[in-house]
């Protein structure tokens, strides 16, 4: 799975937000042609022929491990380049991976977000560890005006947007943090 971009232009003065521009490349979008799905706050999973894999990112000169699966070439700029890595069941780093995979009843290939308990603080609130489908979630809104994505953004407890163009593979996002928004944080029971 590629990086995506993001629907708007970054703000130069600060790469962490967006300005009221549209970023050319996503125009597509405002032209009718996309699916607005919820973004899921996770980490990054495929099912490729019918196995669990999880995403690695050989930046900064991180050897890239043998039998990796590359999603795009490198970035130039950034350094980022992705590879989808078989998970090991024998690898407790892997273990997380394997409840949300052993948990689907159709293990589909595909790209898929890990959530749950011991995930990046589990902002979505899963009692289990589980795989969502990247795309599952479609969301219905009217306006694709700026200051109405960041009131949607702000009145929804969701990570963010991706839109995926109705005929092809492109795909771009749209992040509360993006706006400067911060989600809500999970209260410890």
């Amino acid at each position: 799975m590629k990086k995506i971009s993001t629907l708007f232009t970054k703000n130069p003065n600060d790469l962490g937000r967006v300005i009221d521009k549209i970023n050319i490349e996503n125009k597509w979008v405002f032209d009718g042609e996309a699916i607005a799905t919820r973004k899921f706050d996770g980490t990054s999973a495929a099912i490729i022929d019918g196995e669990i894999f999880k995403r690695f990112d050989a930046k900064k000169g991180r050897k890239i491990p043998e039998g990796a699966i590359p999603c795009q070439e490198a970035d130039p700029i950034s350094g980022h380049h992705p590879h989808w890595l078989k998970c090991d069941r024998s690898k407790s780093e892997d273990k997380h991976f394997f409840e949300g995979f052993d948990e689907l009843e159709n293990k589909m290939d595909g790209t898929y977000e890990l959530c749950g308990p011991k995930v990046q603080g589990n902002p979505e609130k899963f009692e289990r560890h589980t795989l969502v489908k990247h795309g599952s979630e479609i969301l219905d809104f009217v306006s694709l005006d700026f200051d109405d994505l960041q009131s949607f953004l702000s009145e929804n407890d969701i990570e963010g947007i991706v839109f995926h163009h109705k005929e092809d593979e492109r795909m771009c996002k749209l992040r509360k943090t993006d706006f400067g928004i911060k989600r809500l944080k999970l209260e410890a029971v």
